[in-house]
Order: structure tokens, then sequence, then C-alpha cells
């Protein structure tokens, strides 16, 4: 049995009164300082981890100037604040070990789009896709490129001045930002905009912090003009964060948004931007040219760059091959071939625009024309993406490259603090040469990518930072860098901002950096806005990047054998992939309708990594805890768990908060698909609820939902009465009580019996092995799990009587146990011996050579993990099975006549197996119809999570988020089908409507003359 768990920090008493000041101010928004939401806020995309005293939610501008003018009362000069944005900085630029303001969960509005004046207003935690979604209608964006560009705030990009790709034709946020409505330290609420003469006159004169303000920047601005020209670089990727250089516009207007862009919330508070929006390419190609090595790629992109077009990516080997094993390869390893020349070690990706079809292909022409010429053709090929689907995709495997890096086994991992230096794009290839071999020369291993058009370089040497040694080499490679990087002329911060970098400030900036000194005083007097970071006042340090508390001594304490044992928990970068905004995107659903940091896979990694530290503090191994258990028993320690359970001293368990963060997962397996690092939630989860309650009792619905595959062919048997129960008010009340709702009824129809009478035979390993191999071969297993089998018998007679058409011998397999509930319900010990014997009889029926076919995708995609290492055979998917005997399906001419076709599919299945919706409009092609695929997140049922009583409002609202459009939009004449059982499940008791199954629309489709199945009221 575990321990109790308490966290070794405890909120400083200051801190405890501000947030009770707050109230008492009228502070409107949230306020959390639970050991759950610091340990979360703790990390970002960097390698430090510093915990704060709690963190504020603020609904809007009112409560960020009720934050100042608490700040300012006498009670609490010795807190201090840092805004924070989408958490995935690489340099720590949100940390903090006082309060964090993160505007995302509450400020996320566009308030205003002008079309006409090409312009929009958005409140400061806005995601810059979010917007560009909003604006595409009107044919505009938002033109600065991110990696993170679905979860980066607006505030986020303003505090960095970000940038990425395609930033020598776009620029940096600051070159789109037309004004800022900011909250000063003291409260002060104002608009900064460009100023004439004449305005920056009337605000000068002004005895306010505004005016003051206004007179020390625009002086320095005059006064130190022309060193700011010696010191500052000219490059794309000029020194942001102060921007002196740039204080003065090209038409001569006063800018002081040059100095807030990139100053990281030490300068003031954003609550609004108003920003510049360009027109859509309206035709864009990218040119994928692969090389034998990366230097070739380096100096083959200076051509591409001198051939004016958009954009020029480059991508190492490293990176290239851990794409081919990601979740997006699927969609474009078609424009990546491999060549009977020699293996592809790097590759540029050369953007193309134009505004109509002739000049993009006049463009393309020149290019390729180059490439293709004797002198300059060092490339072993390239290939071309045309049309917006194939340029995204392509795209979106660039943007995972950071988190792909991530992708390694074992605990020398890369890791970010060198990973933006830029220098002028001509010393690029020399630069990156004397850089390898710094890295080379300390025995790291890497991998690289860059904007080589603008001269950035993105390396992460690999690192464990749980070794002294490896610790020892952040100072050293560091160094060593930023003396490369200056005497090629170049900055150490390219676009990822400076945060705990800020030590190397004074040396970039030389005899300006007083003046930053000073333009950081007239702002915040008191050093209460993010200390530390770029500039600070006399007489107070920098940080330095090896004096900040690294994740590394948190992961020392717990160890590499138990770092390796919780499904990359303890690996989780913090790049922030889970916190995509999108509503039709499956990753992160329980994210999506919380809007709760805790509630995603990285808020449940840095929780999990938090109790595994803890647990190894107290000297316990959680693997031996958990073997201990399964040995004595449930029963054996009732009564202790029980003490537990109602013992007032445990109410501070740090577990408790592990377990709430754990009880909104859907367990959709989305993150175990999507997340770079391949951070799996479920799998943890299930580990982490085991040893949870063999300390404390569960709640009554987890044994009736851990027994439904056992006790639903019983059910059954007395179907009327458990129809009743869940038909009726009295009833469902009554199951509410034990945590459960929603229901489905059991339908008459009972597949035994059905098959029985079509005269379809259980697959017995005896009866499959007495078939001859030509016997084999024309044979299919359908393996229906127990809801689908009970609930939704339809879906496997349609394909028994599919396969018969397909001149196919059908067999059922014998009622199993999958044991999926048992698992994601943390009852691990009875999953292995029911997962044993389930692989024990599946193994022998695949033994024999038979196909073997799931029916629902999350039911069957459980054989391929958690089963892994324990079945060997591959039960199939319905429409890899399809697409393996196309030749068998052909269609009826008429019956998809005047009929439309969108599929619905599980979210499991779009994340695990990337290829379903490929293979699904394969099928369906086939069948000589064009299957449209929805964008939909998840439905909100995944499994039994949204037939728990608590659950239900959070399943309701994804299901409002994207799928309710989808039924709602759906006519006469559209076709709807959902893959998996639990979503079609959610749609009857929502809408009332039964969508079908593609077995069933297949079925009728090779059928002359049928109906085909529509979304029918139940």
């Amino acid at each position: 049995m575990i321990p109790r768990l308490r966290p070794n920090g405890s909120i400083p008493l200051p801190a405890v009164g501000f947030f009770q000041r707050l109230v008492e101010a009228g502070f409107d928004g949230d306020i959390e300082s639970g050991a759950a939401s610091r340990t979360v806020f703790s990390t970002d995309n960097s390698i430090y981890q510093v915990e704060p005293a709690g963190i504020l939610f603020p609904k809007g501008v009112e409560d960020l100037q009720i934050t100042a003018a608490v700040l300012s009362e006498p009670a609490f000069r010795g807190i201090t604040v840092a805004p924070r944005g989408g958490g995935t900085g690489t340099n720590g630029q949100s940390l903090t070990s006082g309060i964090v303001v993160d505007c995302s969960r509450h400020m996320n509005s566009i308030l205003e789009i002008d079309p006409i004046r090409k312009i929009a207003r958005v409140q400061a935690g806005v995601v810059k896709d979010q917007l560009n979604q909003a604006l595409k209608p009107y044919g505009l964006f938002f033109a600065p490129e991110l990696s993170t560009s679905n979860r980066a705030t607006i505030g986020g990009m303003v505090s960095t001045d970000a940038c990425g790709q395609g930033s020598c034709l776009y620029g940096k946020t600051s070159n789109h930002v037309l004004g800022l409505r900011i909250v000063l330290a003291d409260g002060t609420d104002w608009w900064s905009r460009p100023l004439d003469e004449a305005a920056l006159e009337e605000i000068v004169a002004r005895e306010d912090r505004v005016g003051e303000i206004h007179r020390i920047v625009d002086r320095i601005a005059r006064e130190k003009r022309d060193r700011i020209a010696e010191i500052f670089p000219k490059l794309n990727r000029y020194m942001t964060g102060y921007d002196l250089a740039h204080i003065r516009r090209s038409d001569g207007r006063f800018d002081l948004n040059a100095i807030l862009c990139g100053s990281e919330g030490t300068l003031a508070m954003i609550a609004e931007a108003e920003l510049n929006l360009l027109p859509i390419p309206a035709h864009a190609a990218l040119i994928n040219i692969r090389y034998g090595d990366f230097n070739t790629a380096l100096e083959d992109a200076r051509t591409l760059v001198a051939l004016k077009v958009a954009s020029v990516e480059t991508v190492d080997e490293k990176v290239l091959g851990l794409a081919r094993s990601d979740i997006v390869w699927t969609g474009i390893a078609r424009f990546f071939p491999d060549d009977a020349g020699g293996t592809t070690n790097g590759i540029n990706i050369a953007e193309v625009l134009a505004d109509d079809e002739a000049e993009l292909e006049r463009k393309l022409a020149e290019v390729t024309a180059a490439l293709d010429t004797g002198a300059n053709a060092r490339h072993l090929g390239y290939t071309i993406a045309r049309g917006h689907a194939d340029v995204e995709a392509i795209w979106s495997m660039r943007k995972r490259a950071v988190g792909l890096l991530g992708n390694v086994e074992g605990p020398v991992r890369p890791v970010a603090f060198v990973e933006d230096t830029a220098v002028p794009p001509e010393n690029l290839a020399a630069y990156i040469r004397e850089f390898r071999a710094l890295l080379d020369g300390a025995g790291l291993s890497y991998g690289m990518f860059g904007h080589v058009d603008a001269g950035v370089l993105h390396v992460r040497p690999a690192l464990d930072l749980t070794r002294n040694d490896h610790v020892r080499l952040v100072r050293e490679v560091s160094d060593a860098v930023v003396a490369l990087t200056r005497r090629y002329g170049g900055v150490l911060w390219g676009e990822h901002g400076k945060g705990v970098r800020s030590e190397y400030v004074p040396e970039f900036f030389g005899d300006l950096y007083p003046s930053l000194q000073e333009i950081k005083r007239a702002f915040d007097p008191e050093t209460r806005l993010n200390p530390g970071k770029i500039a600070t006042p006399s007489g107070q340090a920098l940080l330095k990047i090896d004096e900040v508390p690294l994740r590394g001594d948190i992961d020392r304490i717990i160890g590499n054998e138990i770092r390796a044992a919780f499904d990359n928990a303890a690996y989780c970068n913090g790049n922030g992939a889970c916190f995509d905004f999108d509503e039709t995107s499956p990753m992160c659903p329980s994210y999506k309708a919380t809007r709760d940091r805790r509630f995603s896979p990285k808020g449940r990694a840095a929780l999990m990594r938090e109790w595994l530290r803890l647990l190894a503090e107290k000297g316990v191994d959680p693997r031996q805890e958990a073997k201990r258990l399964r040995q004595s028993g449930p029963l054996a320690s009732f009564a202790r768990r029980a003490f537990n359970s109602l013992n007032p001293q445990n109410r501070d368990d740090f577990s408790h908060e592990v377990r709430v963060s754990m009880d909104t997962c859907l367990a959709c397996k989305a993150c175990a698909g999507q997340c770079p690092v391949k951070v799996s939630v479920p799998a943890f989860r299930s580990k982490f609820l085991e040893l949870y309650y063999g300390r404390y009792l569960r709640p009554l619905k987890d044994p009736l939902v851990a027994a439904i595959e056992t006790t639903l062919p019983l059910v059954h048997r007395i179907r009327p009465a458990y129809n009743l129960v869940v038909g009726t008010r009295a009833g469902r009340m009554m199951m509410r009580v034990a945590g459960l709702t929603s229901l489905p009824r059991l339908p008459e129809i009972s597949l035994a019996k059905e098959a029985a009478r079509l005269g379809v035979p259980l697959a017995t390993p005896r009866r499959i092995e007495a078939l001859s191999p030509c016997e084999r071969e024309q044979s299919v297993i359908f393996v229906a799990d127990a809801f689908t089998a009970y609930f939704d018998p339809e879906v496997a007679l349609a394909a028994i009587g599919l396969a018969r058409k397909m001149g196919l011998s059908p067999f059922l397999a014998a009622s199993h146990v999958n044991g999926k509930a048992l698992h994601v319900h943390g009852y691990l010990g009875r999953f292995e011996a029911a997962a044993g014997r389930t692989a024990h009889y599946l193994q022998r029926l695949d033994d024999a050579g038979v196909a073997l076919v799931g029916l629902d995708p999350s039911m069957t995609l459980a054989f391929r993990s958690e089963y892994k290492g324990v079945l060997k055979a591959t039960i199939l998917l319905p429409q890899e099975w399809l697409v393996a005997n196309l030749g068998r399906l052909a269609a009826s001419p008429s019956a998809a006549k005047g009929k439309s076709f969108r599929l619905m599919a599980h979210c499991t299945e779009r994340t695990n197996a990337p290829a379903s919706i490929a293979q699904w409009t394969k099928v369906f092609e086939r069948l000589g119809i064009d299957l449209q695929a929805a964008e939909t997140g998840c439905c909100g049922m995944a499994g039994t999570f949204g037939h728990e009583a608590r659950n239900r409002p959070i399943a309701e609202r994804l299901y409002a988020m994207s799928w309710k459009r989808e039924i709602d939009a759906a006519g006469d004449t559209d076709c709807l089908m959902a893959t998996g059982y639990s979503c079609r499940s959610q749609v009857k008791e929502i809408d009332n409507k039964r969508l079908p199954h593609p077995f069933e629309v297949i079925d009728k489709i090779i059928s002359e003359n049928a109906d085909i199945p529509q979304p029918d009221v139940a």
C-alpha cells in the first residue's frame, strides 16, 4: 500500500493574503494555489522547473488592473508576477516563484475583425490558429508562422516577438502589431500605438508613469541612435525585447511597441492586441528536395533563396528519420520517396506562392529548371506538392520537428538551451559546420533544422540532466555557442526569446545595457514583473543558466528505471501539442472541454512525475507495490482502505490531486498517437489508479463498469428487466446513485441466435484448424466485442452478410473478454489474467492462417496496445481487411445514386491508426463513391467515460463542439456513418438518431436495389 504523500512546497504566507485581498478587491477570474496547479505551471518547454506560489486566470482587463493595484499595496511589495501564454517557452520565460498570470483560459475572445482595413483586435489569450480560422472566410490571415501555432497565444507571441517559417517574407510578430493594450505595474490601462511628433509631445508632457516611460524611451532613441546602429545586427531576426533599433519606424513615428514586443512580461501585462492582417496567398506549392548529406542541403539553400522563393526550410537526417515514424508521415510519404542513388540525409522545403495558377507554374518552372541544371544538380531528387491539403500536411511535419526530437528512447534526450541562434544567412553553412564540430567534440548527438533563408538554426543537443557531467555541459556548450555566434555576427536568441538566457544580454548589448536597465526602471520601478530576465536594475543580478533549478533535479530523485516504467510521463518535454485549440482535432478532449491545463496530457504527465518523486523520497517502488497488491487481493485490504478513505488526515494526500486530474481523462489515446514524445496518459493512468485504489476505496461504479463484459451475457437474458431500469425515470435515478447514466437499451436481436439461424459457426481453434488451406484463405473471423455484439448486433450481422457477398465464409469469434474497461479503471491484475486467456485463444486462430477482423476500432486497437507483448496476432480493423480484399467488392450501379457519404471516425482510430481515413476512402472509391471524412473531435462518450454520471457534462460539451454540427447539418440525401460503437451510442443518446457503421452501408451498397441506411430517428 502506498503511503500518504505531501508536497514539499507550501504557499508563502504573503501569497495567501494576496489571494484573499484580490477577491476582496473584486477579482472576477479564477485563483488556483493547489499543489496540482503549481506543479503543472512549474515547467514549460525548457530544461527548468520553478514552482509558482499560485496562478491567476483573469477574465478581463479589469482583473489585470486589480492585480496590479493589489500588488502595489505595502503588504504585498515582495510578491512578483509573470504573465504566461501557451506555456511552450523554451527558455523559462514565464517560470517564476511568484504569481503566474495566465490569460489563455478566459481572455480568449476575438473582439473585432475589420476586413476592409485588414485589422483584428483580440484578447491576449487568443490562439494564433484560432484567429486565422476566424479570418479565413474573409481571405485574410495573421502572418507570423510558428510551429506551435495551434496553441501559441497572441499575448505570448507578442511577449517573445515570435516568428518562424516565412519570416523573410512576413517578418516577426512586431511587424504586424498596430497597437497593444497594456496594464502597467501601477495599474494604468494604456493603449500603445505609433505616435507622430505632435502626439508624442503631448504624452511626454504628462506627469504620470506613461509620460515618464515615453520621455525615457524617446531620449534613449535620440541620444543613443548612432550606438544603437552599431551594436544592433542587421538581421531579419534582429534583437527582440527592448528593441531600441526600431523605436522610430521607417515613417518617422515613435513606436513604443518596439520596446514591448519581445519584453517577456518584464515591462507590462498585455490585455489586448490590434493586429495587421494580410491576404491569404491564392496559390501555394512546396518543392521538396532530397540530399545525400545535410551540408549540401544547407549550401544549396542559398541557391533557392536567390531564386526568390517565399521561404526555405532545411531538415537533417535525424529529424527526418523521426518524422518517418510519426502520425503525419502516412499523408506525406509519397513526397519523400527512397532514392536508389543513396540515403536521404537532409531535405530542403522551398515554398512558392502566387496570385494565380499560371504564375505559380511559371515560378515552379524557374526553380525546377535551376535545380535540374547540371552545375546545380547536387540533390538526389525532388517532388512538388500542390494544393492546400498537401502543403499543410508537409508543413505539419516540419512544425512537429521540435517535438519529434524528444521521441527517442532512454534518458539521453534532445533538450532546448541553444536552439534558436541566428546569423547572417550568407554565413549559415560555415557557422553550422563549426556548430556541429563543437557538438561532435563534446560527444553529443543532436538534430538540426532551420529557417535557412533567415539564417536561423534550430538544434537540440541530447543530454541526460540527471547526470552531473551533462549538467556541466549546459554551461560549456552555451558559452561556446555564444562566442561562435558573436564571431559570425549573429544573436543567441533568433526567435524563442531570452528567458533564463538573459545572463548573456549585457554581452550582446554592450554599453547599451544600462539603457535597457533604465527602461525597465521606468516601466517597473519596483521590479515586480518577471524579475531577473532581459534587464534588471543596477545592483540586481540577471538569472543564470546554471543557477535556476533544472527538471533533471527532480528526475534524478525518481531514477531512470522508474521513469522508463511509466509510459513517458517523466519524459514529457512540455512542447504542449496537447493544448491544441481546434475543436475538430482529437487532441486533447478533456483539455478542450475544461481549458484546465491539469486536465491535459502535459498536466497529467507533470503530476505523475511529481507523484513518482514523492514516492521515491519515501523509498517506495511503485512497481513492487503493484505486485504486492495483486498478490493480496482487494478483500484483504478492505478495512484499511475504508479507514484511509474516512480518515481526515488523508485529505491533503497529493495522490488525491493526481486522481482528480486522471478522472477527467477519456482514455481516447489521442496523446499516445499524436504527442510527438508519445506520452501515453491512459497507460500510466491505469498504473496510478491501481495503486491509488490500493490505498482508498473505489466508487461504486468502478466494479460495475469493470465487470460489464462478463455480466452482459447474463443481463441479456433478463433484457426486459434491464431495459425497464435504464428506460424509466426511477431506474435512471437508481443508476445515477451508482454513478452511471445514459445507459443504452438492449435490442431484441440476439447476435448469437441470428448467427446460428444464418448458419455462421463459432470460431473454435479446433474447427478452424480442421479447415483445409484453401478453406482458410476463403474464411474470415469477426472478433465482435461485447458492446457491439450485445448493444449493436446489426453491425456484426452486416459484416457477416458482406463477407458472404464477397465470396468468403464468415465465422464469429467466441465470446471473450477484451478487458479494455478493466485496463482503463486500473484493474491491471484482472486485466492481465483476462488478456492472457483471450490472447491465447486469438493466437491459436491466427496461427491457423485465417484473417481476424474486429468491429469496433477502440476495442480492436486495444489488441495492439494494451495487449502488446501478450498477443502477436494482428486483429485487423474493418478497413484494413476490406483494402486487402478490394477485388472482391463490386458496387450496385444504382445503390449510391443521389447520396453523399460522410465518415465520422473514432478518435482512437484517427490518432493511432493514421492510415484509416485513407483506407476507408479507398474502399468507397472502389465502390464508385467519393467518401468525405468529417472533421470532428471526440464525441465525448469514449467507451464508458460518457456513461459515468460525473463525466456527463464534459461528454455533452465535447459532443456539442463538433459532432452536433455534423449531425444537425445532415440532410435527407446525406449518409453519415460512425465507426465507433461509443460514438453511435452518444449520437443516439443526445440526438435520438442511429448512425450506421460503414459495414452496414457497404453491405447495402453491394446489394441490388438496396436502401442505404440513414441516421434514422431511433
